[in-house]
């Protein structure tokens, strides 16, 4: 009797150890799961898309805004003309950084929002034909002997159809296309306010100088931001999805693969913007 009365014993204090230690590990895969979220993997609520239907046409620009419920006008108060679109979301973020800009004596203006395929098509092939000069009066259809000559010059400030951030809605140009119009002045005084403010409403400026942080990509944009919440979800899903040989449909889209538009221009941004 006293050896069964110590095997049960033993038996009971086994089985309660097991399950204080099933708790353990229970709340250890809690602690991996929140270690997880708060550094390098999605956290759970977040991990569903923020944007409806996001897929190989949504990125490559290939529907339309003013037909798109998760878009609407910007009115001319933000912007330089009528007729241009944003996301629904990126607008209102916008809105609240134009009032606190505002508020400081900083005028921010929308002059380009989305463009879809067949928008950037046209800038594109414009340029592509010499129908449209480079800013530094290069010709590319006069001065440049090979597609891919041409193709990479004008990849210094413009996207190909179907590679271009300003397709999905998250992005904007704002007051002036030109680097030297941000260094002095008034310019310089709105860079200088985006730069400590813009961060605050969303926006980041994906295209910075050059260097070992971002060896790739368009030249320096300091006139284009980002909405990062959205932006970079998308810029993901380029990673995953979009493919060299996709871009395709318009003139000099052959030399896309050699080039590696994607992985060298759609990707070659400030990675402060991804994360």
């Amino acid at each position: 009797m006293k050896i069964s009365s110590v095997l049960i014993i033993g038996f009971l204090l086994i089985l309660a150890a097991c399950k204080n230690g099933q708790k353990k590990i229970d709340l250890n895969l809690e602690n991996m799961v929140s270690d997880a979220s708060t550094s390098k993997e999605i956290p759970r609520k977040q991990m569903k898309s923020q944007i409806n239907k996001l897929d190989t046409d949504y990125c490559m620009g290939r529907f339309e805004p003013n037909k798109h419920s998760d878009f609407e006008v910007i009115p001319v108060k933000y912007a330089d003309r009528e007729g241009m679109y944003l996301r629904k979301d990126v607008f209102k973020a916008f809105k609240n950084m134009f009032e606190a800009a505002k508020k400081e004596g900083v005028n921010l203006q929308i002059r380009s929002a989305t463009r879809n395929f067949n928008y950037q098509k046209g800038i594109w092939e414009r340029k592509w034909t010499g129908a449209t000069v480079l800013s530094d009066d290069t010709n590319v259809a006069k001065d440049l002997n090979s597609p891919k000559e041409k193709a990479l010059k004008i990849l210094e400030y413009s996207s190909m159809p179907g590679t271009s951030r300003h397709h999905w809605g998250t992005d904007i140009d704002l007051n002036a296309f030109s680097n030297s119009f941000f260094e002095k002045g008034e310019g310089k005084k709105i860079y200088d306010w985006l730069q400590k403010s813009a961060s605050s409403y969303g926006f980041c400026q994906p295209y910075t100088a050059k260097g070992p942080s971002r060896p790739n990509g368009y030249n320096e944009e300091k006139w284009h931001w980002t909405y990062k919440p959205l932006g970079s979800e998308i810029t993901a899903f380029a990673e995953q999805n979009l493919k060299n040989q996709m871009i395709t449909g318009f003139k000099g889209a052959e030399t896309a693969v050699e080039i590696d538009v994607v992985g060298k221009y759609v990707l070659g941004i400030n990675q402060g913007c991804n994360h």
